[in-house]
């Protein structure tokens, strides 16, 4: 295997320079979806948090009231 990519030419740099900017667009798109996925997942994680936080208040309340 190494054998064959040492034989393969190299690409010029005038055009390996479209594909390496190509690859940097590519994983940077792919990087930002990730962000955003999981940005999504911790809002979501907040909101039934908060949810949780103010049954166990109110729980809290119910039982403070009771003699």
């Amino acid at each position: 295997m190494t054998a064959v990519v040492a034989e393969l030419p190299a690409l010029p740099l005038h055009e390996a320079g479209k594909y390496v900017a190509g690859a940097y667009v590519v994983a940077f798109a792919l990087v930002l979806i990730y962000v955003a996925v999981m940005a999504m997942r911790l809002s979501r994680i907040e909101r039934n948090l908060d949810e949780l936080a103010q049954r166990d208040r109110a729980s809290e309340r119910e039982r403070s009231a009771q003699p």
